[in-house]
């Protein structure tokens, strides 16, 4: 009796599988690399069954003079990707694709950071108070023997009119002090968010079907931001 094959032929892009049994088009990536320590990230990518290795590489983040917010993440995106891959190879790590994103909210042309106190966070919070802002999320995949290609994703926030009191009960929480903007929208910060327009994982950090978008051959690339 011949022996039956253990290939597993993917379908097309864009095709979902018809059998549950099947894997899903990106599971080729399932050995992926996750250039970040934002544990965000990592759960995004387990929530559509990834379990990536965390490389964690540190990189200046500040904005060079004049940069657009979309230049910016798409940058520290392709940086983060780029550094984490030569990383792993100088480890000897298996080779894989290797994902970093990067995240910045904009108040106007304003580009806001994250908060270095508490101080910065409750006046960050004050501005954003019943307005509209911006997060854009940049997200880069540098795969072993290919170039570093890069994806942007850019959201519409509205937040409530805050009153002080709960700006401050929410900054003594400790939760603004680790993020872009000052809020985390996945947590308790989610009482701030009135509605979105985009995307909600990229307010998160981490856009899934851009990011799920690189890691499924054929890849198509976006030139531009992708507005809803």
């Amino acid at each position: 009796m011949a022996k039956k094959s253990s290939k597993i032929s993917l379908p097309p892009k864009g095709v979902l599988p018809s059998n549950p049994a099947e894997p899903w088009p990106w599971a080729v990536a399932a050995g992926v690399t996750l250039a970040s320590a934002s544990p965000r990230r990592l759960e995004l990518l387990r929530q559509v069954g990834l379990d990536p290795h965390v490389l964690i590489v540190p990189v200046d983040e500040n904005p060079l003079p004049g940069e657009p917010p979309a230049a910016l993440v798409e940058r520290l995106a392709r940086l983060k990707a780029e550094t984490g891959r030569q990383e792993a190879q100088r480890l000897g790590l298996p080779p894989r694709p290797v994902l970093g994103a990067d995240t910045a909210v904009t108040l106007g042309r304003r580009i806001l950071g994250k908060p270095a106190d508490a101080s910065e966070a409750h006046a960050m919070l004050r501005r954003l108070s019943g307005r509209r802002h911006r997060v854009w999320t940049g997200v880069a995949a540098a795969w072993p023997d290919g170039p570093v290609q890069a994806r942007v994703s850019v959201t519409s926030v509205w937040f409530k009119p805050l009153s002080d009191l709960e700006i401050q009960r929410y900054v003594t929480s400790g939760e603004p002090l680790d993020k872009a903007g000052a809020y985390g929208i996945q947590g308790l910060g989610a009482f701030m968010v009135a509605r979105i327009r985009g995307s909600y994982s990229g307010v998160v950090g981490l856009p899934l079907f851009e990011t799920l978008d690189l890691l499924t051959p054929p890849c198509h690339f976006a030139k531009r931001p992708f507005r809803s």
